[in-house]
């Protein structure tokens, strides 16, 4: 899958439903992308690494929502997102374009923003929480 081949997909987590206010706030967790061109969403796990958060794509789903095979699953998509509160600022890879943009994540509930910009020209998704 191509990470949402646009800039939406430009970058193209509550760590479970028990947590407190504060955790379930955070950007830890698995994520799902939009639907790309080809209608495939991609579930994204968020970890702390470092100072700040990555992303990997861990898995990628067909328009019927099986399971595809992709040469994106293990590609890490944003890394250095730090912040604080619901907000997150980093580095965001779009496989689609084989390149590397200035990321944002707003982490609002089980949904995240997430978008990249190149100049003054920005896009951006919103991901849902899938744990």
């Amino acid at each position: 899958m191509k990470l949402h081949h646009t800039l939406a997909a430009l970058l193209a987590g509550a760590l479970s439903l028990g947590t407190s206010a504060a955790l379930a706030a955070g950007p830890e967790g698995i994520w799902r992308t939009e639907p790309d061109r080809k209608g495939q969403v991609a579930h994204v796990k968020s970890t702390r690494c470092g100072s700040g958060y990555c992303g990997t794509i861990v898995e990628v789903f067909g328009p019927s929502g099986a399971p595809v095979a992709a040469p994106t699953v293990g590609k890490r998509v944003f890394w250095d997102m730090t912040g604080s509160g619901s907000v997150y600022e980093g580095q965001a890879f779009v496989p689609a374009h084989n390149r590397t943009y200035a990321g944002k994540m707003q982490v609002q509930g089980n949904r995240m923003k997430v978008s990249g910009c190149l100049g003054p020209v920005c896009q951006s998704q919103t991901w849902k929480r899938v744990r």
